[in-house]
């Protein structure tokens, strides 16, 4: 497909029930359902093909937490035994004393807000997701901090696994060319802090707009050279 005014080349668009493949040729990935041996889209979204898998990234979407989901969070609430965070979702996230402190903690004579406080800007991982919205977080992994400084940006969560880039790809180059620090979370809020901030928002909010572009690591190099 391609764009006649800007002649850039578009990734392919599905949408809802558009039939995409057959499960005697692919197997099933994310955003789509099968019927019999035909397999359908569940969204509307960029049509995605391996030799082995058919999928469909959404264009848009709220962020729905899942177990093991590395995400930013913002400490909205200190209560007496954890923390309450936005974490850019239709639920809230919480983080207990006992998943966010390894130090036994005496709440007669220590404030939780010692650790975390309303403000703080949090790399967490989401523990469990029950149903009802109940949302724990833990910062018992090795990608858990405390991120200090720095702005946060918001970009489509569907649109995260393109910022990533494969293995790291396009994050990378974006943190290269610009001297910056970046934490992506899947929850679709990216922390930057550095040297050339601006630049950087400037290729994330790109990226964000243009996933569906073709050729968009070329546009993002050049934006950045």
């Amino acid at each position: 497909m391609e764009n006649k005014k800007n002649n850039e080349k578009v990734r392919e668009i599905s949408i809802p029930g558009e039939l995409i493949g057959s499960s005697k040729t692919f197997k099933t990935g994310y955003g789509t359902y099968i019927e019999g041996d035909k397999i359908f889209s569940k969204f509307v979204g960029v049509l995605q093909k391996s030799e082995e898998y058919v999928s469909v990234i959404p264009l848009s979407g709220v962020y729905v937490p899942q177990p093991n989901d590395k995400i930013i969070g913002v400490v909205e609430e200190a209560e007496k035994f954890g923390w309450i965070l936005n974490i850019n979702s239709a639920w809230q996230g919480f983080l207990s004393l006992s998943e966010g402190v390894d130090e036994y903690v005496d709440l007669k004579r220590i404030n939780p807000t010692r650790y975390f406080d309303v403000g703080d800007i949090v790399y967490t991982e989401v523990k469990e997701s029950r149903r009802g919205g109940d949302i724990q977080l833990t910062m018992k992994t090795p990608i858990a901090r405390k991120l200090k400084g720095g702005v946060i940006i918001k970009i489509t969560p569907s649109k995260v696994p393109r910022l990533i880039g494969k293995q790291g790809s396009m994050v990378n180059l974006i943190k290269e060319k610009t001297g910056t620090i970046i934490r992506v979370g899947q929850n679709g809020l990216v922390w930057v802090s550095g040297e050339n901030v601006d630049k950087a928002i400037k290729a994330i909010k790109m990226i964000d707009e243009k996933s569906h572009i073709y050729g968009l690591t070329d546009e993002i190099a050049k934006l950045l050279s």
